[in-house]
């Protein structure tokens, strides 16, 4: 028997990165799982690299009609759910005096008001004893240079675990967050040239206590522990940094 036969798990953001390192290790541990993204040539992918017992979701973030059709999705295909992964999200980065209110604007609604109805929406399809995880990140403690609105967009999420986690208790669902340091997905080399890029991952490395960066695969540790075996932690949040926030 697998860790995870018979569980149901729903996790925005799945295509890429530790959102589908998370769903492979929860299909090999027997569970069912329902990703979601919005780059349909990118959910394909991960759907064939996960086979059967993953289904792949189109679906905005952004968009509150996306969100009440994914929960009515959820519903038919898995009944209720015992995990909630809120992944979905986007970086940015501007300088304070650079940042448009279109790109605040769009970092706030994917980052924070995404993640907020999707809970609410998801809510009522969570079974008793349930988990739920949000990614929120670094930046929310550190005054990094360059991500002001990014950060307070996580900064938007740790304060809704807290508050979540107390309105979902008496339902005996818990609500956290992993809080992800530098992690070797390959989002730096999509996002900036790549001189610019070679930089901040030096510069990343060299500032880490543990003079690297983190692996998907060290998320997928923390957001798993999280959901389904921190069974007397609610409302926290749980750095997979190599130190960067506490030393």
């Amino acid at each position: 028997m697998g860790k995870y036969d018979g569980r149901n798990v729903v996790i925005t953001g799945g295509s890429s990165g530790f959102g589908l390192t998370t769903a492979e290790r929860l299909v090999a541990g027997g569970a069912r799982v329902l990703i979601t993204g919005r780059t349909q040539e990118t959910l394909d992918a991960a759907r064939a690299r996960l086979g059967d017992n993953a289904i792949a979701v189109r679906s905005d973030a952004a968009s509150l009609s996306d969100i009440d059709e994914l929960a009515d999705r959820v519903k038919t295909e898995f009944g209720t759910v015992d995990a909630l992964f809120v992944n979905a999200g986007v970086s940015g980065f501007a300088p304070f005096e650079g940042t448009t209110e279109e790109e605040y604007d769009r970092l706030l609604t994917i980052n924070a008001k995404g993640p907020y109805f999707t809970v609410q929406k998801l809510a009522p399809l969570l079974n008793e004893g349930s988990g739920v995880v949000l990614t929120t990140s670094v930046v929310n403690v550190l005054g990094y240079p360059g991500v002001s609105a990014y950060a307070a967009s996580k900064a938007a999420l740790r304060s809704m675990a807290r508050s979540l986690a107390r309105e979902l208790l008496p339902r005996g669902i818990r609500v956290n967050a992993v809080s992800p340091g530098p992690i070797d997905t390959g989002i730096l080399d999509k996002q900036l040239p790549k001189e610019v890029a070679e930089q901040t991952k030096a510069h990343m490395r060299e500032n880490n206590p543990m003079l690297r960066f983190g692996k998907p695969e060290e998320i997928t540790n923390a957001v798993l522990f999280l959901a389904f075996d921190a069974t007397f932690t609610t409302g926290a949040e749980l750095p997979v940094d190599g130190g960067g926030t506490q030393l």
